[in-house]
């Protein structure tokens, strides 16, 4: 009877032993679980929290970029984010670690949000600067341009009046003439029978010349090319022109006849051809004509 009592008491202890034990190990199943899904949890929540670093450091890398001159307050920031990034992978998972990275980020985002703001109110005022200085660029080029003109016109209109204050030669007629022993004069286009070579030309009035003693070159050149008359030479800077006479008159103002003769070289024989006559106010040729002589 006793055997029978001490049976019973051992199962049951047994058996409230064996539902402990199964008890335990479900407990501490669960536990487990619940560790492992708090890790993972844990470590989901510290990749949202890399990730959102990593999008306010590339947005950070594009404003920089926008910049002609970076900014030094967005590249400390950016440094900032990149050293906490560079934190967090290397920290423990854990929720105090976790959360002190979270109250970073904040602190950050709203650093960020602040500083973007500055940046894109400097942005405006850099653009609106840039368009001042564009149009303050513009308009000195045009008064540049302006003054450049005038000057132009100015040198221009000085280059005129200087070639205009000079006095010229129209209506230039050369033809040879037989002079009688009388003193008359007798046109005659035979080289043979001509004495001589009378160049005549008008002077006109020019307001710009100053009246008093002036004087022309007169080149005349025969058939074979040779100056005929006197064939003397004088210099004009870098130009050397060789002339027949020179015709010297008093100049008043108003237009003026002038008639000149040239006689023939050697053996008073004047070449049968084309004579070419030529007149010249120093170095510049004012007036030409040719005539030819049978």
């Amino acid at each position: 009877m006793e055997s029978n009592k001490n049976s019973t008491g051992l199962k049951v202890a047994l058996g409230i032993a064996l539902v402990l034990f199964v008890a335990t190990g479900i407990y501490t199943s669960k536990l487990y679980n619940e560790k492992k899904e708090t890790e993972t949890q844990l470590l989901q929540e510290k990749e949202m929290v890399m990730n959102d670093l990593s999008n306010m450091a590339k947005q950070y890398d594009i404003v920089i970029g926008d910049n002609t001159i970076a900014n030094e307050k967005l590249v400390e920031a950016k440094g900032r984010i990149q050293g906490l990034i560079d934190s967090l992978k290397v920290s423990e998972t854990n929720v105090q670690s976790l959360y002190r990275y979270k109250s970073k980020y904040t602190a950050l985002q709203k650093e960020m949000n602040v500083l973007l703001t500055e940046n894109d109110r400097l942005k405006i005022e850099n653009e609106l600067l840039a368009t001042s200085l564009d149009s303050t660029k513009i308009r000195l080029e045009e008064r540049t341009m302006f003054t450049d003109s005038l000057m132009v016109q100015n040198t221009a209109l000085a280059e005129v009046v200087s070639n205009a204050a000079v006095l010229g030669a129209v209506s230039l007629k050369g033809y040879g003439v037989i002079e009688r022993n009388s003193g008359k004069l007798i046109p005659t286009e035979s080289a043979r029978r001509a004495d001589k070579i009378r160049v005549c030309f008008t002077v006109p009035k020019n307001t710009l010349v100053q009246g008093g003693d002036q004087e022309l070159y007169i080149q005349v050149i025969d058939p074979k090319n040779n100056t005929m008359g006197a064939n003397e030479q004088i210099e004009f800077g870098e130009k050397v022109l060789n002339y027949s006479l020179v015709s010297k008159f008093n100049y008043e103002n108003s237009s003026l006849n002038i008639c000149e003769f040239v006689s023939p070289n050697g053996d008073n024989k004047f070449e049968k051809g084309r004579y070419m006559v030529n007149v010249f106010n120093q170095k510049d040729l004012v007036a030409t004509s040719e005539f030819i002589l049978d």
